[in-house]
């Protein structure tokens, strides 16, 4: 009985073990992501990049349809019609027999004269006597079937259009224009992880300089609570040290929920799988060895510009439109043709039709003579257009001049408070130690203590805050720049 009680326990620890077990086997290791795979991921993840792209595929498409309008366009056709009421067909005097034959009657009758002994001139005569009177004009004949049927091919190619032309130079613009957008889309893109890799950098460092803090703060702590239990220092020191502790502690809980955002927000626009963990190596302290150098190599042209140059495309967009229009004046040359059968029946005796066959070919020629001055308004308002749109740029291009200086000065800034504020934190270090050392000694008060404490603190955050605030400006200026969006370029 008890073998079988110790199996019977067994298989039920087991049994409830088992599924923790399976989630501790399936758990899946955080993935580490650098700056440069962040970005790589993102490209080809990240769900408006995609579209982006999808875009540019659809415009091919657009442009090789329009190319199809070059090209023969043969179609089968086929057409039932029935006829309610005939059409009726009048011939004045043809349906008169004697106006008809009288001078082939006259003819004959000379010849059997001149040929035949005793032949007498009465057929006309016979004729007219045997024959019925001539038909009534105004009664009329009526013409066609009931069932009328057709079916064949139709050909419709055109052979000179110019208007034809220039919209396919238009549709190749459109497929520039639906790259260069892609090419944009992945500028802000790229853009936006840069500055939310880094925000999770900065918030990573902010977590570790208050957790720092605290820890040091819980230090002091257990040191002062053991030297008060020795009667060396005051309640009052005591006091003060567990306030201190627990003022740093929201500070630190706050850290990490900013932290936990700012993965989740890196995650978002990498368009991974909210629950995947990741893992950043390293701290914003890496890139301060850098900065120095990215300013003085600083260029500041705007050639690569996304915003200017689908300013361009769509300048030259409008200027193949007004090429359209103008040539819209032009004549136009097409090719149409059919080969069709047809049948017409007053039944519906499929087996006994008889289906005759015709074709024909014709060149058409249409010249544009007077249209109410469409075209030549529209080519006014395409200039107009034109015009509007070369006072745009120049706006354009005075923003993003601004927004460059206003980038390169801050970035100036960024780098002397980078270097400042390092000079500060190796200040406050030592201030914290100094404060620590006397404090132990009996020479310097709590006070002092907690002071140091927040001034290194503050200087750590001043400091990792400087570096976040120039790489968000690198990443601003790369972006109005229009640097493309190499992700070895961000390593």
């Amino acid at each position: 009985m008890r073998v079988d009680l110790g199996k019977k326990l067994i298989m039920t620890a087991m049994t409830i073990l088992t599924p923790f077990l399976a989630n501790a086997q399936e758990k899946q290791p955080p993935l580490e992501l650098t700056l440069e795979g962040a970005i790589n991921i993102a490209l080809s993840e990240n769900p408006s990049v995609k579209v982006a792209d999808m875009e540019v595929q659809k415009k091919k498409y657009a442009k090789k349809s329009s190319q199809s309008a070059l090209y023969p366009q043969i179609d089968v056709v086929g057409q039932y019609s029935r006829t309610l009421k005939k059409q009726v067909m009048y011939m004045d005097g043809a349906f008169d027999t004697n106006s008809m034959m009288l001078p082939l009657i006259n003819g004959i009758d000379q010849t059997f004269q001149s040929n035949i002994n005793g032949y007498k001139s009465d057929l006309n005569q016979n004729i007219q006597a045997n024959s019925a009177p001539p038909a009534d004009p105004n009664a009329g004949i009526s013409i066609g079937r009931d069932n009328n049927w057709s079916a064949g091919l139709q050909l419709n190619w055109p052979i000179i259009v110019p208007t034809l032309w220039k919209s396919l130079e238009l549709s190749s613009l459109d497929v520039e224009l639906a790259v260069e957008s892609a090419r944009s889309s992945k500028i802000n893109m790229v853009n936006s992880v840069r500055k939310a890799y880094y925000g999770v950098l900065l918030a990573k460092d902010a977590l570790h300089v208050f957790q720092e803090s605290h820890d040091n703060a819980v230090l002091s702590y257990n040191d002062i609570n053991n030297k008060f239990k020795q009667g060396i220092v005051s309640e009052f020191d005591l006091i003060r040290a567990d306030v201190n502790v627990k003022n740093i502690k929201p500070n630190l809980i706050q850290a990490q929920n900013a932290y936990n955002l700012a993965t989740l927000s890196l995650k978002a626009l990498m368009g991974i799988d909210m629950e995947q963990e990741i893992a950043i190596p390293g701290s914003l302290l890496d890139y301060e060895t850098g900065l120095y150098t990215e300013v003085l190599g600083l260029d500041t042209s705007l050639d690569q510009n996304s915003d200017l140059k689908k300013f361009d495309i769509q300048t030259e967009q409008l200027h193949k439109t007004l090429q359209i229009y103008k040539r819209q004046y032009l004549p136009t040359v097409a090719i149409t043709g059919n080969y069709m059968y047809m049948s017409m029946n007053n039944d519906f005796r499929f087996g006994d039709y008889k289906w005759n066959p015709y074709s024909t070919v014709s060149l058409n020629v249409s010249i544009p003579i007077f249209d109410g001055l469409k075209k030549s308004n529209d080519i006014r308002q395409t200039k107009a257009s034109m015009e509007q749109m070369k006072w745009q740029r120049e706006d354009v291009v005075r923003n993003l001049q601004l927004a460059v200086n206003s980038n390169v000065s801050n970035m100036t800034n960024y780098v002397e408070q980078v270097f400042s504020t390092k000079d500060v934190v190796a200040q406050a270090k030592k201030g914290y130690e100094i404060s620590q050392k006397l404090y132990d000694t009996g020479m310097g008060t709590l006070l002092d203590l907690n002071t140091a404490q927040l001034g290194l603190t503050q200087a750590s955050l001043a400091f990792t805050q400087a570096i976040y605030n120039f790489l968000t400006s690198k990443a601003d200026l790369d972006k109005t720049l229009g640097i493309d969006p190499n992700p070895q370029s961000f390593k």
